[in-house]
C-alpha cells in the first residue's frame, strides 16, 4: 500500500440506534446489578449492535480511570474501593444473561497496591464457577509490567488476555499519556511466554502513517501475540483528542488481508471495531 496514493474517506462512519428486547433485557441487567460497562463509558459505538445481541462489555474496579488517556471518555480522577461483591455480581449477570462468551475489562488503578490483580481474579474465577462452560476474555491494563500482579491475573486462567497498544509507537506519549509502548509490547510477551493466548488491538486516525501501523503489526507478531483488532478512532467528547482522518471500509479490508499475510490468525479490521467486538470468535 502506498502512502502517495493512500486516499481519505471524508465520511464518518453510521452508527446504529440502540433498540430491541436483547437492548433492553441487558440494559435492565446493568442497571439493576448497578455494573460498569465500557459500552456505556467509553460511549462505544457498537452499543446498539453487541446489546442488541445479548451481549456487554462489564468493566470491573469502578468507573473512575487514575490514567488520563486522551483518546478515552473515561472519567479520571481518584478512585471509590473496589466494590468486594463484584465479582459475584459480574458471575450472576453472566449467568442470568446466558451468555456463552464474558468480555471483561476495567480501569486503571494504579491507586492500588497490586493495581487490583486479586479483584480481577476474584472476578474471573467466580464467572467460571458459576458459568463453567462460558468462556472469558479480559482486556487489562499493563500493571505498569509487575510481573507478580500479571501472574495472580494469568493463574486464574481467563481464555484470552487482552492488552491493546491503542496506536503507534511515535504518538503514544501524546495519546496514552502515562503509557510506555514498549511497556507494553512487554506485557504482551510476557503473557505469550507463560503460554496465554494474547491479543492486541489499535486505533487509526490519531495521525500515524502507513509505514507506522505496519511496524505496530509487526512488533506486536514479535510478541507471539496472533489476534489484532484495527478499528477507526472516533472523538467521544470535545474534551478529547481530535481525529486526524477517517479511513474507508476497503483500506480497513487492504490492512485485514497485510495483517493475516504477516502472520496474524485473526485481524478484525473495520470503522467500528473496538477490541471486544465480535470477541466471541477471536477464540484459537
Amino acid at each position: 500500500m502506498d502512502q502517495k496514493t493512500y486516499k481519505i474517506d471524508p465520511n464518518k462512519p453510521k452508527v446504529k440506534l440502540p433498540s430491541g428486547k436483547s437492548y433492553l433485557s441487558v440494559k435492565q441487567v446493568v442497571e439493576e446489578k448497578k455494573l460498569h460497562t465500557i459500552c456505556q463509558s467509553g460511549n462505544c459505538p457498537n452499543l446498539a449492535e453487541c446489546w442488541g445481541a445479548g451481549t456487554a462489555t462489564f468493566m470491573i474496579l469502578g468507573n473512575i480511570c487514575t490514567r488520563s488517556c486522551r483518546f478515552c471518555s473515561v472519567e479520571t480522577g481518584k478512585p471509590l474501593p473496589p466494590d468486594i461483591d463484584e465479582p459475584n455480581k459480574i458471575s450472576d449477570s453472566v449467568k442470568h444473561m446466558k451468555l456463552t462468551h464474558c468480555v471483561i475489562t476495567s480501569v486503571d488503578r494504579d491507586d492500588l497496591k497490586d493495581g487490583g490483580a486479586q479483584h480481577w481474579a476474584n472476578t474471573v474465577n467466580s464467572v467460571k464457577s458459576k458459568n463453567p462452560l462460558t468462556t472469558i476474555e479480559i482486556l487489562i491494563p499493563d500493571f505498569k509490567f509487575n510481573t507478580s500482579n500479571l501472574d495472580i491475573i494469568i493463574n486464574s486462567k481467563p481464555n484470552i488476555i487482552s492488552h491493546n497498544l491503542e496506536t503507534v509507537e511515535r504518538l503514544t506519549k501524546q495519546i496514552r499519556v502515562q503509557a510506555k509502548y514498549n511497556r507494553s509490547l512487554e506485557v504482551l510477551k510476557y503473557l505469550f511466554d507463560k503460554g496465554v493466548t494474547s491479543k492486541s488491538g489499535i486505533m487509526l486516525g490519531l495521525g500515524e502513517t502507513i509505514e507506522e501501523i505496519f511496524k505496530t503489526m509487526d512488533d506486536l507478531l514479535n510478541t507471539g501475540c496472533r489476534i489484532i483488532t484495527i478499528g477507526q478512532y472516533l472523538q467521544p467528547t470535545s474534551n478529547n483528542v481530535k481525529v486526524e482522518k477517517y479511513y474507508s471500509e476497503e483500506e480497513f479490508n487492504t490492512f485485514k488481508e497485510i495483517a493475516l499475510k504477516k502472520g496474524f490468525k485473526i485481524a478484525e479490521c473495520g470503522s467500528l471495531v473496538r477490541s471486544s467486538y465480535h470477541a466471541e470468535k477471536h477464540l484459537i
